[in-house]
Parts: structure tokens; sequence; C-alpha cells
């Protein structure tokens, strides 16, 4: 005899909304042409404040926050279910460092850390952090390296987690390398100016040696890029959708992939 526990289990599983919502999901991978998936995704994972406000009222806005790293983890299983290569996740911005009270930010920076090490436990998954770590507490970077160095050598889904990211902190981060690579060379300005291409360029982006991302995801409404992946999205496709990050469900996400694969890009040709 089953459990009380199994029993209800099965029923949650036999009721109406979940049959609907499992045949939901299969119609729509049915419908995704698998040939176009994209390689690389990236996501601005917005709206865990607004979530916060809306869901846990009582509660300080951080609790918004682990909803969305629950959901980042989720996100990042969905991709790998799929077999896609390359996943971006935007956590947290320059900008939201410069705008956030110390208060928020800090136990932000902890649930950060804890997602982080989450996902490099991962036996497959390579993570590398990206962002200008040298705005952040000397602590916190530290942590972040350490559990990226622990996925290295890793061949299956690589997991960018962009935190203290801008997307002109790395266009400056890129040039500043550049002209340090080229002083070390020997080469003058005047020879830079004269010679520089942009493969020069992107060999020192944050992502450097990975393919661009083909498609970007934004939750929460806003339609807007906020610099994120400046460079690389020059020829991405953009899916905005209206839940806030932490209600963001796998459907949705099929749904971008079915959009996606049905557009005709152009590279801009």
């Amino acid at each position: 005899m089953a459990s009380p526990s199994e029993g209800g289990n099965r029923l949650r599983h036999l009721r109406p909304t979940g049959l609907l919502y499992s045949a939901y999901e299969k119609r729509l991978l049915n419908e995704i042409d698998r040939a176009r998936l994209p390689r690389h995704v990236a996501v601005l994972a917005d709206g865990n404040r607004r979530w916060a406000r809306a869901n846990a009222p009582g509660e300080d806005i951080v609790a918004g926050y682990r909803a969305g790293a629950a959901k980042l983890k989720e996100f990042a299983t969905w991709c790998d279910d799929l077999g896609l290569q390359v996943v971006t996740l935007w956590v947290l911005s320059t900008d939201n460092l410069d705008r956030s009270e110390e208060e928020e930010v800090l136990p932000l920076l902890d649930i950060i850390v804890g997602l982080v090490r989450d996902l490099a436990r991962h036996p497959g998954w390579a993570v590398q952090v990206v962002g200008a770590l040298d705005l952040l507490p000397a602590a916190t970077a530290e942590a972040l390296d350490a559990a990226a160095r622990s996925t290295a050598g890793r061949t299956g889904m690589h997991l960018n987690v962009a935190v203290s990211y801008g997307g002109r902190h790395e266009l400056r981060d890129a040039f500043r390398s550049l002209l340090a690579e080229e002083a070390a060379r020997g080469a003058t300005l005047a020879e830079l100016a004269e010679t520089l291409e942009m493969d020069q360029i992107e060999s020192h982006l944050y992502t450097a040696g990975q393919p661009d991302p083909d498609l970007i995801i934004r939750t929460s409404g806003e339609q807007r890029l906020s610099g994120f992946l400046m460079w690389q999205s020059a020829h991405s496709e953009f899916y905005f959708h209206e839940a806030l990050w932490p209600d963001f469900r796998r459907v949705d996400f099929l749904r971008a992939l079915r959009a996606f694969s049905q557009r005709e890009r152009r590279f801009g040709r």
C-alpha cells in the first residue's frame, strides 16, 4: 500500500492542471527545431526585488534573491537537459553595486557565492565568473574564484556567471589588457592605432574564445539590455518576457527557444 505522502504525490500528478502542463511541455519540445537550438543562451534574471515585495511582504528583500538563485539553478539544468553549450547568467551588475545599500548588497553577495558553489558542484559543468571582481570585497572575489577554479578541465556545459558585470567595464578591461599586452611586446600607441583589428579586442573580453550569445532573454517586462554583453550581442536575438525571474517557468523557456528556432537570422546582412 502506498504511503500517504506517495498517494498525495500521485494525486497531484494526476490533477488536470499537471497533466495539461506536462502535455504542453511535450508539445513545445516537439515544435522546437533541435537543429536550430542556440549554442549560447544568456539571461538577464530581472525582477527578484519586485517578486519579494509581491510574494514575501513580511520578509527582507533578500528573499527575492534567494528565490532567484534557486531559479537560476533550475534554469541551468533546463539548458543542460537540452544540450546547450554555453549559458551566461547575469546576477549582479556594477550599477547594482552603486545603487544598492550595503545592508542589501552583503547578503546578496553571500547568496551569489552560494549559487556559484552549488553550480560548481555539478560534475559536468565548467563555471566561469565574469565581471569586475576588483569591485567586490576581497573575500567574496576569492570565494568566487576558488569555486570556478574547482571546475577547471570539465568539458560539459560552460556556465558564465556575470557578477559585478557591466558592459562598459568589460570593454574598459579589454582595452586595458590589450594595451598592456602590446606595450609588453614593445608596440607603440601609433603602431597599435594603425594595426588594431576586432579579433584582437575580442580576445581580451571576459568571454574570449566563446561563441557570442545567439539568444538573450530578459524577464520582468523590461525591454532593454542595460549594457549586457555589449560587444557580444551585435547579432543576438532578443526575447523579452513579462514574468518576474523567480516565476519564470520551463514552458516559458521552451517558448523562447521555439521563437528563436523559427526566426530567420541575418547576422546584419
